[in-house]
């Protein structure tokens, strides 16, 4: 558990005469959003601290303000908050948030972000587009945070986006943890598209599995649509565990898995960190061959979401043991054995 160290040390000395020093301790505070109340008391149980206290309230035309409880001057503060719909308000209260602690001279500002919005938008794909996720870090370094802290992020290269120390953090561990408690030797891994080629290899070194990768393609100009063309290789007979960083609409997973049980699969697992689960997910994973989804819980989950075939896995120990690395100024990396790392 993190032990605080008192706000003061006071050392008289006789060499001082009537002098006191005053050394300043480092004193941690935990301060969450509304998007995800239960992650972040889960992440507070595993620190053993308590939740700060945040009074966050909407005027009547929708504007969000907040009010820290408590002086929050010289302190290291971490405000947890999860990009979860409405994407943007929970966005804009996290950012109204960092800029209250700013200004009440917080010493240092880490922006907790267990799904970081809009990392789909990391690069233009076509003319004429933005690139929304380096607008976001730009937005949380404008408001006054010092670090961010990440888990899985769609691609490595946001990291790259926000000027401050960025700590990316990986679900693997639960993940594994898992598949080695439920999975043998002859289960393969699966990456649903070239881009988690890497992550998948991973994940196939630890657990000393087959690796396979399927080839798809998203018609140009359309969004949550695309279509599986073939498999790279030896599926057929044996359990598949498709791994991805996010499930939306479904749509890459479910088509994956069509495409694995065709080419005689014996059984199809979905795994991933992020669990959007937009209409028409559910129904989508409902009818497919996929038999078991596994999510955790970096986003909320709405009790019309739960579906028999999904499991939900708790990434706030993670999550606590980065916030306790980076309150004590030691490696991030090194808790992940460097598997964090893009």
């Amino acid at each position: 558990m993190l032990r605080l160290n008192p706000i003061l040390l006071l050392d008289l000395s006789k060499h001082w005469g009537n002098k006191v020093e005053l050394v300043p301790r480092k004193r941690l505070e935990l301060y969450s959003g509304r998007s995800h109340a239960q992650l972040a008391l889960e992440i507070a149980a595993n620190l053993d601290v308590t939740l700060g206290n945040a009074t966050l309230r909407e005027f009547a035309d929708g504007e969000i303000h907040c009010r820290f409880g408590e002086s929050v001057r010289g302190k290291d503060i971490f405000i947890i908050q999860t990009h979860s719909g409405p994407v943007n308000d929970s966005i804009m209260e996290q950012l109204i948030m960092i800029d209250a602690a700013k200004r009440a001279s917080a010493k240092r500002i880490t922006a907790v972000c267990p799904y970081y919005g809009y990392s789909r938008q990391d690069r233009k794909a076509s003319g004429r587009e933005p690139i929304t996720a380096k607008l976001v870090a730009d937005m949380m370094a404008v408001a006054g945070a010092d670090r961010i802290i990440a888990l899985d992020l769609h691609s490595g290269q946001i990291q790259g986006f926000f000027d401050g120390p960025v700590d990316h953090l990986t679900a693997m561990p639960v993940l594994i943890d898992y598949l080695k408690q439920n999975a043998d030797s002859e289960t393969v891994i699966v990456a649903p598209d070239a881009g988690r080629v890497k992550v998948a290899s991973r994940f196939s070194q630890v657990l000393n599995c087959d690796l396979a990768f399927v080839h798809k393609r998203r018609p140009r100009g359309t969004a949550n649509t695309v279509e599986a063309l073939d498999v790279v290789g030896e599926v057929e007979g044996r359990r598949c565990v498709i791994i991805d960083d996010m499930i939306d609409t479904a749509g890459t997973i479910c088509a994956a898995s069509d495409l694995l049980m065709s080419r005689g699969a014996s059984e199809v697992w979905a795994m991933a960190t992020h669990g959007l689960l937009s209409d028409p997910a559910t129904k989508r994973l409902n009818d497919s061959a996929i038999s078991r989804v596994v999510i955790t819980n970096t986003l909320p989950l709405r009790h019309d979401r739960m579906i028999d075939k999904l499991e939900v896995l708790s990434v706030a120990p993670i999550i606590a043991q980065a916030i306790g690395a980076v309150f004590e100024d030691s490696s991030v990396s090194e808790i992940f054995g460097g598997e964090n790392l893009s």
